[in-house]
């Protein structure tokens, strides 16, 4: 038997991600957010063929994956690790999609809370006084 029986293609470890985050249904943003970075950074690695493991573990951890999956993804192999691994419950109690603009206003709506209270306690201070 040759070698060339047994080729493999090479790994691509971005376009794997790629694949799975398509399959479990989670955006790119959702990885920029637990990286801290934009989104075309997120595209930017799915190009890359190789990605260094501390990469790849966070990335997994988003997923809710195992890092195997990425490193030696395969469509039907991909499938059987899902669904063995995928817990929906997880998924509904701890969503790892964060969205920046729905944080934001939740932190505005608490810090004009505090400053209405802060006006508040003024004014009866200041008819205390009078």
């Amino acid at each position: 038997m040759n070698n060339e029986t047994f080729f493999s293609p090479p790994v691509h470890h971005g376009r794997n991600i790629k694949r799975l985050r398509e399959i479990l249904g989670v955006k790119q943003e959702a990885i920029a957010a637990e990286f801290m970075f934009s989104q075309q950074a997120v595209s930017d690695m799915e190009n890359k063929a190789l990605i260094g493991d501390e990469i790849l573990e966070r990335v997994a951890k988003v997923l809710r994956i195992p890092v195997e999956a990425i490193k030696n993804f395969n469509d039907e192999a991909a499938v059987n690790v899902i669904a063995n691994t995928f817990n929906q419950s997880a998924l509904l109690c701890n969503q790892p999609i964060i969205n920046q603009i729905d944080k934001l206003i939740d932190i505005m709506g608490h810090l004009l809370k505090a400053e209405q209270e802060k006006n508040t306690l003024l004014q009866q201070i200041l008819a205390e006084k009078k």
